[in-house]
This record gives C-alpha cells, structure tokens and sequence, in this order.
C-alpha cells in the first residue's frame, strides 16, 4: 500500500478524447503524446484504478521521457463519470480490450505495447491467450500483479487484514451500482448490494450476472487467466511478487507458453515494487516493463529500431 499512498507520483500531462462504444457507451482515454513514429504503449488499469493511479503515472512519465506516446482506457464507469450502459467491466472482458487494442493499432504508426496491471492484467491476459495469434497485432505485453486465479484472490482478499483491501473497493464500488440503479432500475438487487461484505458476494450480485456468468464461481472460474497462459503466443511478461496479498504465491501457476515469461520475485506486493531508502522510489517497474520491451523486440526484430535505454535500464 505504501506506493500507492506515500510515494510522489509524477507529473504527466494527460490529454483525454472520449470513443463512443459500439454498444452505445463511451470511453475515456487519456494520452501522452510522444513524436511520430515511436512506440505507443498502452495500459489497462486495475480494479477501480485510472489514469491517476500510481502506476499509471510512473509508467506514462518514464514513456513521456522517451518521446514515446502512452495510452490509459479507463474502464466503464472508471474515468470520474458514470457510464450509460447497463453494465460495468470485469476480469475477463477480453472484448472490450480486443476493441480499444484495435483502435489503437489502426491510428499507431509505430510500435504498439500492452501493460495491463491487477485486473486489466488479467483482462489482457484473457485477450492474448483467446486471440492467440491474431493478438500479434501487438508486439510485447506485460501484465503485473494480475489475479491470475480469481478464486483463490477472492479467498486470500476475504479473510485477515487483507479486509481492508475489500473495504477500499466497496467503498467506491457500491456508490457506482446505486447510482446504476437510478440508471436502469431493478437491474439488481439493491438491498443484496448493501449487504455485500466481500467481493464474492458484490460479485454474485453485480458482476457475474451483468457480464454474463452464472453466479460468482463461475465468474472467477471462467474468466481466470491462467486458464489461458498455455495458449498466448505473443511475447509476455508476467509479473507476480511471491508476498502479493491479492493472490499468495503458493497459488501462482508454473507452466505457460514459450512466448510467455513468469517472473515472480519474492516481495512486492500487490503492485508495488518499490526501491530505494523508505518511503522509496517508483521508477522499478516501468524499467521493468521498458525493459521487457526492449528485448521482446531485440528478440523478435533485430533490426527494429532501438528503444528508449533511459527508460528501459535506468
């Protein structure tokens, strides 16, 4: 928790456009725009995360000092105003990634990287491993911290001081759904949302029926990544500290495809990653990420241009 609430974040200087949806919504993606021809990386942000979040700005600053361009969707209902549909977004919302992966490949001249953190982790993880091959319209991928066995996340984030991690997501999560039934009233049930006091309960109300699962179990079941990792074919990173509480190391998978690499350092956390003397620095991660970058294409491509070494090695 310390990155998120005790570490300066950067400055970025965002400009926003909103993309109408096909289903009638919107989204809202802020930008950092770098020089024609660079890179753009893209990332998908976490469960009630943003473009504001921690890592999200650490990340879009070491891309701005590259004059790369950085792309951060926000998710239905994400970007500080409600959505018009009557839905949200979830783990395994592999469509709405393939959309805004998309759009974004057809207005990138140069190359094109997906990040996604937590859930948008997973949410990427989930569009890799479906899409397969044709995910190769990106050419590197990076997910950190992603939930990679919601079932076992939901256990772990129930129970303990980890609490207080379901409380903070409650506490935003359920103003949203009441002001959705105004939107679209008995699209749930109100007085089991208010009742909810972990997230397999919130998600048996809300999520699971909104986004077509049967009940929570099979929600987390289904739309788990780790499902999928045999079948990613896309040079990816997968980033999990061994100490995340939202899902303990004993639980992180062991196998993947060729194309995918699981790094699991012992401590972390839960998207944290910070260096240096407390309360620390957090330049580690989008290194990392930069980094993985980096020789995903060296591997790839020998001849593509080089990338941002500031950025990619410190």
């Amino acid at each position: 928790m310390v990155p998120a609430v005790a570490i300066a974040k950067p400055a970025v200087a965002f400009r926003r456009e909103r993309w109408e949806a096909p289903d009638g919504d919107f989204v809202d993606v802020d930008f950092v725009d770098g020089k024609p021809g660079q890179p753009l990386v893209l990332l998908f942000h976490g469960l009630e995360g943003s473009s504001a979040s921690h890592y999200a700005r650490a990340l879009m600053a070491a891309v701005s000092a590259c004059g790369w361009s950085g792309a951060v969707p926000h998710f239905r209902g994400c970007s500080g105003e409600p959505n018009r549909a009557p839905r949200f977004y979830h783990s395994g919302d592999a469509n709405e990634v393939d959309w805004i992966v998309r759009r974004l490949r057809a207005r990138t001249q140069g190359r094109l990287y997906a990040a996604g953190v937590s859930l948008g982790g997973n949410a990427l993880l989930r569009w890799l491993g479906e899409s397969q091959s044709r995910a190769g319209i990106v050419d590197a991928a990076v997910a950190v911290s992603a939930p990679l066995d919601l079932a076992r996340g939901g256990e772990a984030l129930s129970s303990g001081v980890n609490m207080v991690y379901t409380r903070m997501f409650l506490k935003t999560l359920k103003p949203k759904c009441l002001a959705k039934l105004d939107q679209f009233p008995g699209l749930f049930d109100r007085d089991a949302l208010m009742n909810a006091r972990d997230l397999y309960a919130f998600d048996n109300v809300v999520t699971a029926p909104l986004h077509g699962y049967r009940d929570t179990d099979d929600y987390w079941d289904r739309a788990s990544a780790r499902h999928v990792l045999g079948d990613i074919a896309v040079p990816t990173l997968v980033l999990n500290a061994r100490n995340d509480p939202f899902l303990p190391g004993r639980y992180l998978p062991a196998s993947a495809s060729d194309a995918v690499t699981l790094e699991y350092p012992e401590h972390g956390g839960h998207v944290g990653f910070a260096v240096g003397n407390p309360p620390g620095r957090l330049d580690w991660l989008p290194r990392r990420i930069l980094g993985f970058f980096d020789a995903a294409v060296a591997t790839r491509a020998p001849d593509a241009d080089e990338l941002c070494e500031a950025a990619a090695h410190g």
